[in-house]
């Protein structure tokens, strides 16, 4: 994602006392950890702060003909520069000392509710409006600078073999976890980095590398290898050592599915939980387990994400 725009300002700020009217342009709004002081919307809840493009606004008044005013979407900032709806959750906006956090692309339409809507019978902000909390408050005028600076997920891959890491054969199963990574992280237009290790089955080594992506806050750990019941096979006994909270759920469930036509999957020891501040998986050794269970993980984690980040978005 494009992390170097630097021509993104606000155009306009405006608030309305009421739900479901226009706002008006005003000549600053102020923030604080409730949103917009003043406006309808400011509560504790992550949708605090709307946004909208004037990129949107040209489209629509193609579609209306006829010229719509900054604030008739009910946002709270109109912004030039950036196609807003093209961002992602957890992307942050800095403008001046403010720091708002991205939390919803798009909306629940309203309908007759909307004051624009009940006039031309249709809206933007249901597919184009940007939703924000707020992370630092302060005054945000028209002509101010925003900053755009996408989250970035950092996460670690694992990979625990003694024969693998003694260069005896090649680990298959850590690359295939990058690979489905690589496709969740770009179908939900998120930016990422992901770092490999490939270790001996050695809980010491293993403790050591997971204790630095606990301390370093990482988003995701995934290891793959050592669930079995063999003398060497420690990973689930380690990484649950580190885990503030287990969701044995998920691991439950996909062993019932698969163990269903395979009975040797039920004797996979794998676990997730929350480590500090990262989503931790640990994952069987051979690559047909890592799409079967990388498949069913995926079902979920999403929601968990923003779970874990006090978003709901049920």
């Amino acid at each position: 994602m494009e992390t170097k725009k630097t021509n993104i300002k606000v155009v306009s700020v405006n608030i309305s006392t009421e739900k479901g009217i226009v706002k008006t342009p005003v000549e600053f709004i102020e923030l604080n950890n409730k949103g917009v002081v003043g406006d309808a919307h400011a509560g504790v809840w992550h949708r605090q702060v709307s946004l909208l493009g004037v990129e949107s606004f040209k489209k629509f008044e193609t579609q209306t003909r006829r010229p719509i005013n900054y604030g008739e979407f009910a946002e709270n900032i109109t912004t030039e520069g950036l196609i807003l709806y093209e961002t992602a959750p957890f992307d942050q906006l800095k403008i001046g000392d403010v720091i708002l956090e991205i939390t919803q692309i798009g909306k629940k339409c309203h309908g007759s509710n909307c004051a624009i809507f009940h006039e031309v019978g249709d809206c933007v902000m249901p597919k184009e409006g940007v939703f924000a909390r707020v992370i630092k408050g302060g005054k945000v005028k028209a002509g101010d600078k925003i900053l755009y600076q996408p989250k970035v997920f950092r996460v670690m891959v694992i990979t625990l073999s003694d024969r693998a890491s003694r260069g005896e054969y090649e680990d298959l199963s850590g690359p295939e976890i990058v690979s489905q990574l690589e496709s969740f992280f770009a179908a939900n237009r998120w930016s990422h980095k992901i770092e490999r290790k490939l270790i001996a089955d050695d809980p010491d080594s293993l403790r050591f590398i997971l204790r630095k992506a606990k301390e370093e806050k990482y988003d995701m750990v995934f290891t793959t290898g050592g669930t079995g019941i063999g003398p060497r096979d420690i990973t689930p006994e380690v990484a649950r050592s580190l885990m503030e909270k287990e969701i044995p759920g998920i691991m439950e469930s996909i062993r019932l599915k698969f163990g269903t036509e395979k009975p040797n999957a039920l004797l996979s020891r794998g676990v997730a939980g929350v480590m500090g501040e990262s989503l931790t998986y640990v994952l069987p050794g051979s690559v047909r387990a890592i799409k079967e269970y990388m498949g069913e993980i995926f079902n979920t984690l999403r929601h968990l994400i923003f779970m874990q980040r006090g978003v709901d978005i049920h």
